[in-house]
């Protein structure tokens, strides 16, 4: 099976994609949405620092989809079935968008700090809003253009202060824009899944799928980790919640608004992660990142407005 097929599955969605109300105001069931997966995944950063304290990385990359899918199975509408020819795209989106970031990440942070590392991802919305205009024909302008360039002004506010002391490799940098790369892809594959078939199938199933390919994985890092306490009980929350429930709801998000509009939810992760340092480890917080929240705020407002004129339905 050639990686064609599920990408002219998404092109030829992309009508179906196009026709929902895309372009329209977020509503209160959206920004419900976005403010619960950006709480959600804030606190993967808070939960990989405790899973990390005895257990591999490649141990909690299986891990963590590994609760997420069996978090996801408790809901009877996960296990429904789908058309056959769905398979291909939602393998796909498995690849995309757990087992290669997921391997990548803790590979490139051997060579990379995590400030420039997060800095890096948080380009994934501009990938994504690139990528729609290749697959959808269809590119930014105006506010929401306007919203994504200000809400990645604000996360390079939010890490500068941390880039003092970042050090980096060519090869690190290059892991880490390679996996926003893939984020951006899956975030333009999951919408129009969704939309044919409803979110909780489809990261079910994407979530087994990443299971099988990354178990060669855990296999190397299970022998490697001590189980404790509190290591796996980080890894529960951090699959159940930023794994499991967290991407069940941004599907149903991107869904909704379109991928290029859904992906500025990654603006707001590393204002919550430093929120939760201050809350939980009374880390310290520069000007220049409370500065980058704000534009992050401003940012989401202005890619959540309307799309030009409201047009009546024939």
């Amino acid at each position: 099976m050639s990686l064609r097929e599920p990408l002219q599955g998404a092109t030829l969605a992309r009508t179906t994609h196009q026709n929902q109300n895309h372009g329209e105001a977020f509503t209160l069931s959206d920004w419900a949405l976005l403010v619960a997966t950006a709480l959600m995944w804030g606190g993967t950063f808070f939960l990989t620092d405790l899973a990390l304290d005895g257990l591999h990385p490649l141990a909690i990359a299986w891990l963590r989809v590994a609760f997420g899918f069996v978090a996801l199975s408790f809901f009877k509408k996960a296990r429904q079935p789908l058309p056959r020819q769905e398979w291909p795209s939602i393998a796909l989106l498995g690849l995309v968008w757990m087992v290669i970031p997921f391997l990548l990440f803790p590979v490139a942070q051997q060579w990379i700090a995590s400030s420039l590392a997060g800095m890096i991802n948080g380009a994934s919305p501009l990938f994504t809003a690139a990528i729609a205009a290749i697959w959808y024909r269809r590119a930014p302008k105006g506010l929401q253009l306007a919203g994504l360039l200000a809400g990645f002004a604000g996360i390079v506010s939010i890490y500068l202060p941390s880039l003092g002391n970042a050090h980096a490799t060519a090869l690190g940098a290059g892991l880490v824009l390679l996996a926003t790369a893939s984020f951006g892809i899956a975030y333009n594959l999951a919408g129009p899944l969704q939309s044919r078939n409803g979110a909780l199938p489809v990261i079910w199933r994407a979530q087994l799928f990443s299971l099988v390919v990354l178990a060669p994985f855990a296999i190397v890092g299970m022998p490697a980790s001590t189980f404790t306490w509190a290591n796996i009980s980080a890894s529960v929350l951090l699959g159940t919640f930023s794994t499991g429930f967290a991407f069940a709801c941004f599907t149903i998000f991107v869904g909704r608004v379109g991928p290029s509009r859904g992906s500025v939810t990654i603006y707001f992760v590393p204002a919550i992660a430093i929120a939760l340092g201050v809350v939980f480890r009374n880390e310290s917080v520069a000007w220049t990142a409370l500065g980058g929240m704000a534009l992050v705020l401003v940012g989401a407002y202005l890619t959540s407005r309307r799309e030009g004129p409201r047009r009546d339905a024939p």
